[in-house]
């Protein structure tokens, strides 16, 4: 029941992960937490904390801050996969200088061939104001580009507002 690839995206605090959580939850699967977040200082450790006391501790997490495909190749056919998130996911990449389209591609490619069904996380960013710095400005487009590259390929693409799912394509899973 579940799309082979599914992108739920919205903007920060809208309520996306807690969707794409409970997708998985409903699947019945074997859920499969993987987490691009770095801990660099005492708010974001706190963060990390609220998530995966929120979660709960029936979920199988695997840190990957950079190497999402060997974190997917590792998922079974049982298993359902929640990457939380590709704005993390790429920030980290963006701020080690690496090739930010080669590293889209690469995470596809990963998806493709995970034997488990996938839901990536992102945000949207590119409904604010112009970023007043050329770095910014290239994560925003960045980002931009990586989320439509994943939601071409995804066969359900959910936004999120205020906590309401927004189906831009496909179909949610019939226990949502």
């Amino acid at each position: 029941m579940l799309s082979r690839l599914s992108l739920v995206t919205g903007g920060a605090r809208s309520g996306k992960s807690r969707l794409a959580e409970a997708i998985v939850t409903g699947s019945g699967r074997t859920r499969r937490y993987i987490a691009t977040a770095q801990a660099w200082d005492d708010e974001m450790r706190d963060r990390i904390a609220q998530h995966q006391t929120d979660r709960g501790a029936d979920w199988i997490t695997v840190e990957a801050p950079l190497d999402l495909s060997a974190a997917l190749d590792a998922a079974g056919p049982e298993d359902a996969v929640l990457i939380d998130c590709a704005t993390l996911w790429l920030t980290n990449h963006l701020l080690f200088e690496h090739d930010l389209d080669a590293e889209g591609t690469a995470l596809l490619a990963a998806c493709a061939r995970c034997k488990a069904p996938v839901i990536i996380v992102s945000n949207e960013v590119g409904w604010g104001i112009v970023p007043d710095n050329a770095l910014a400005r290239r994560f925003r487009d960045a980002q931009g580009r990586l989320n439509q590259r994943i939601a071409a390929q995804a066969g359900l693409v959910v936004g999120v507002m205020a906590g309401l799912p927004m189906v831009l394509k496909g179909q949610l899973p019939p226990w949502m």
